[in-house]
């Protein structure tokens, strides 16, 4: 007799496992996906850029270019800028070879040769790029320092 019921109780004993636990089952929580940043490219005055370096003063993500000719250059940059000389016929190979996920600070004496490049940076999806307003000129009237 007891055998009989036996199906009965082991299908209670199941229906009765599966209500207390169904509540218990974790649910996948499905994040939808992030849309990337939108890129930077835009001017910054020479206090910004200062400041932009100095946040950013051991961070091998952040380079700084200058874009004026090597004797330029030679004479006096911002210090750890590396030099692409915006009048070479390869400049804009030299920045497509970049990394272009990487954040970059360019100038240039003026600001009319490195705004030019900042476009070109942007028609070459860099992620962030900005460019000191009024190159190093304007740079030195602030009194910011440049080594040889």
């Amino acid at each position: 007799m007891a055998l009989k019921r036996l199906p009965a109780l082991v299908l209670s004993l199941v229906l009765i496992l599966v209500a207390v636990t169904g509540g218990c089952v974790a649910e996948k929580t499905v994040t939808p996906p992030q849309p990337a940043p939108a890129p930077v490219a835009q001017n910054v005055t020479p206090q910004e850029a200062f400041t932009l370096i100095q946040k950013n003063r051991n961070n091998p993500d952040f380079t700084i270019i200058d874009v004026r000719t090597p004797p330029e250059f030679a004479e006096e940059h911002i210090e750890n800028a590396v030099n692409i000389d915006f009048y070479s016929p390869t400049f804009r190979d030299e920045l497509s070879r970049l990394n272009r996920n990487k954040a970059y600070l360019i100038y240039c004496r003026s600001g009319r040769r490195s705004g030019d490049a900042l476009s070109i940076m942007a028609e070459l999806n860099f992620r962030e790029v900005y460019n000191i307003s009024g190159g190093i000129i304007a740079w030195k009237a602030e009194a910011r320092p440049t080594v040889k």
